[in-house]
């Protein structure tokens, strides 16, 4: 997930669930479920793969190279509440 402003080993709650699905029943939002969360612990951040970026310019000699790793929060899904 995208980077959080949370702590290594605190308890998150997401309230933007888009789609609950339990086997046999699908609740899709429009856009979120009502009433549904999911409880997630934070395990720590890490990047995700580089994206090169590269600016050319034929017959000026003008290279740009540069490179980003974005980083993200790892999460374990705890429960998920209707």
């Amino acid at each position: 997930m995208e980077r959080l402003p949370a702590e290594e080993g605190s308890t998150i709650e997401l309230d933007q669930v888009l789609l609950i699905a339990d086997g046999e029943r699908v609740r899709v939002g429009t856009p979120a479920v009502e009433g549904a969360k999911v409880i997630a612990e934070v395990l720590g951040e890490g990047k995700g793969k580089k994206v090169i970026v590269f600016k050319y310019k034929p017959k000026v000699r003008y290279r740009r190279m540069r490179g980003h790793r974005q980083i993200h929060t790892r999460l374990a899904i705890k429960e998920i509440v209707c």
